[in-house]
C-alpha cells in the first residue's frame, strides 16, 4: 500500500506512492453510462500497468457492455482507514471482446494473486471456460489523495 506512515503529510500522492497503493488489493469502483445515459457503477478487480487500468469482466458484465458502446469511464480506488484515494477519468478501450483463453487470462491470474493470495488462481480455475472481456482504461486525468487522521488528534 501507499505510505502508511502516520507522520506523512496529507495531500496528493507521489507517483511512487500511487503505484504502491494501486499494487495493493483495494477494490476499484468503475462508473460508466448505461444505454439510457444513467450512471452505472460496479465493484471490479483492476490491474494498473502500461499507463492505465486493465479490467476483466465476464461476458454478461453490464459495465463492460456499456463501455463497449460508450467509452466515458470513471474509476475510484480508495480506503477508509488510513485514507487514500485514486480517482481516474478516462476512456475505455475494448482490448478483447468476450473470449476464452485470450490475453485476459494472465491478467486475471495476476489479479487473483493480488486480491486473494497465492492460491487465488484456484478461484479462477472452475470458470476459465467462461468468455471474458478485457478492457483498458486510458486515463485522461488521475487525481490522488492521502489523509492523515492522526494529525487531528
Amino acid at each position: 500500500m501507499a505510505d502508511s506512515d502516520s507522520t506523512a503529510k496529507p495531500g496528493p500522492m507521489s507517483q511512487a506512492e500511487m503505484e504502491a497503493f494501486l499494487a495493493g488489493g483495494e477494490i476499484c469502483r468503475v462508473s460508466c453510462l448505461d444505454d439510457d445515459g444513467w450512471p452505472y457503477a460496479a465493484p471490479v478487480w483492476h490491474e494498473y500497468s502500461d499507463g492505465g487500468f486493465y479490467l476483466v469482466g465476464r461476458e454478461e458484465a453490464q459495465w463492460a457492455i456499456y463501455m463497449a458502446r460508450n467509452p466515458s469511464t470513471f474509476l475510484c480506488i480508495d480506503t477508509v482507514a488510513n485514507p487514500q484515494k485514486v480517482l481516474v477519468k478516462g476512456a475505455a478501450e475494448v482490448i478483447e471482446r468476450p473470449n476464452i483463453g485470450g490475453k485476459w487470462v494472465e491478467i486475471a491470474r495476476r489479479m487473483a494473486v493480488r486480491y486473494l493470495g497465492e492460491d487465488g488462481p484456484k478461484y479462477l480455475e472452475p470458470s476459465m471456460g467462461d468468455p471474458r472481456w478485457l478492457i483498458f482504461i486510458r486515463p485522461e486525468t488521475i487525481k490522488t489523495w492521502r489523509g492523515n487522521f492522526s494529525r487531528l488528534q
